[in-house]
């Protein structure tokens, strides 16, 4: 199915990406993740109706109605662009006019991604290289932290994983990589072309 028509199909606009760059250099311009990178990854990655999926920078919402149509998870999207999170709130608007049902399950957040306050049920959280290593630290801090709080299983999903984001969970985290989805014909020419699913395991209360 081509991108338009997957808008379509959620009734959303979600093609284009953002214009001019933020004035921090620790947040990275926004691009959506294509809706082929997605197939794959859900052809693999299994999302549930009771996951609670975060998605940091999520732009205009593709990510998060995409798994909401799919696996009916409860979806929360983190912008701090405000003319992005706008597109956000329309999209959500159009997304609900034709799934109603989802009404309750669609949250967006205008705020910085280290001010988003992780909770209790979030279990899921995405990132497309959105941020700086030192936003990415500050935010798996705040989801380490909540998982003392409230023990829960916690998978990160990366797309397009940075070397910094790999090198700072695999050598100064818990988190263990338990799965990597390559994307065919594009990883041949692009190594970063895959995502990487890292689990935080917890035995017992």
């Amino acid at each position: 199915m081509k991108q338009k028509d997957y808008d379509k199909l959620l009734n959303v606009k979600t093609e284009g990406d953002q214009k001019g760059f933020h004035k921090s250099l620790h947040y990275h311009r926004y691009e959506a993740t294509p809706y082929r990178a997605l197939e794959e990854l859900f052809n693999i990655y299994k999302w549930n109706s009771s996951d609670r999926v975060v998605d940091f920078g999520c732009g205009k919402g593709r990510l998060i109605f995409y798994i909401n149509y799919l696996s009916h998870a409860t979806v929360v999207g983190v912008e701090m662009n405000e003319t992005l999170y706008q597109e956000a709130v329309a999209n959500r608007n159009r997304y609900l006019k034709k799934y109603k049902q989802s009404k309750d399950k669609i949250h967006l957040h205008y705020c910085f991604a280290e001010e988003y306050k992780i909770d209790p049920s979030d279990n899921r959280f995405y990132f497309f290289n959105p941020f700086s290593i030192q936003v990415f630290m500050n935010i798996i801090n705040n989801i380490l932290f909540s998982v003392e709080e409230e023990r829960r299983e916690v998978d990160l999903v990366l797309y397009y994983p940075s070397e910094d984001y790999i090198y700072f969970l695999e050598n100064d985290t818990s988190f263990e990589l338990k799965e990597e989805v390559i994307l065919p014909h594009f990883y041949e020419d692009n190594a970063n072309e895959r995502f990487l699913i890292y689990r935080l395991a917890y035995s017992g209360a």
